[in-house]
């Protein structure tokens, strides 16, 4: 229960780090963090929690890692089910907070967005499905290669959090204005159901990209990662 504790707690601050960020930043009057903020905020709820909760529950954080680290050899299929409850739990409690601070201001108006990830009219540059499916899957599958690399026995031992949080970093740096970038499942998951509508409509994107790109991460690094 400890394990599945400490997902719930990484994944509610991964979405209200991130999401946060975005829907009370971003764009701030004078001061807007802007899409880079938004990007590092992302890879930073990544690493100050892998380094709180990396020794109890391995600090996935994300269905998509979750399984991907199943497919990979490195994660038992009897704790899936429990790990991506436990994460799709702590991303709508994120959304619920987040919810209830962002309208606290007067003209907030949750069909804006809401941090959600979308495609077509509802991508941040106009980016059709098939642009956010290859987004979303590559962005994951490179993802996932980058997480079983810098947690390999043979990598350099304690710095995995740092090359882990920097990757999720670029990768929002990356893809932001196709998708909003979700590479998590949970993430997507804990603010579209605020938002309802087309954010829920879209969602599925959201789930089978991640899950996709993160088994296509796991299935190339047991190839090129395996011992000689």
């Amino acid at each position: 229960m400890k394990k599945y504790a400490a997902e719930l707690i990484g994944t509610f601050w991964l979405v209200l780090g991130g999401c946060g960020s975005a829907v009370l930043a971003a764009a701030f009057p004078d001061v807007g963090i802007g899409l880079l903020g938004v990007s590092l905020a992302f890879g930073l709820t990544v690493l100050t929690m892998a380094f709180a909760i990396g020794h109890i529950s391995g600090c996935h954080l994300n269905p998509a890692v979750s399984i991907g680290l199943w497919a990979g050899g490195r994660f038992p299929a009897a704790q899936l089910p429990q790990y991506i409850i436990a994460q799709v739990i702590g991303g709508v409690l994120a959304g619920g907070v987040l919810f209830i601070i962002a309208s606290g201001k007067e003209g907030f108006d949750v069909a804006a967005g809401f941090a959600s990830n979308g495609f077509g009219e509802h991508s941040p540059g106009g980016y059709s499905l098939l642009s956010a499916l290859v987004t979303e899957v590559v962005m994951t599958m490179l993802f996932l290669v980058v997480i079983l690399g810098a947690t390999d026995s043979r990598a350099p031992q304690g710095l995995a959090p740092i090359a882990i949080g920097l990757c999720l970093t670029l990768i929002h740096l990356i893809s932001i204005p196709v998708t909003n970038t979700s590479v998590n499942p949970a993430r997507s998951t804990g603010v579209a159901l605020f938002v309802g509508d087309w954010a829920v409509a879209q969602l599925w994107l959201f789930w089978v990209a991640p899950i996709v790109g993160a088994l296509m991460g796991a299935g190339i690094y047991r190839f090129i990662g395996r011992p000689d």
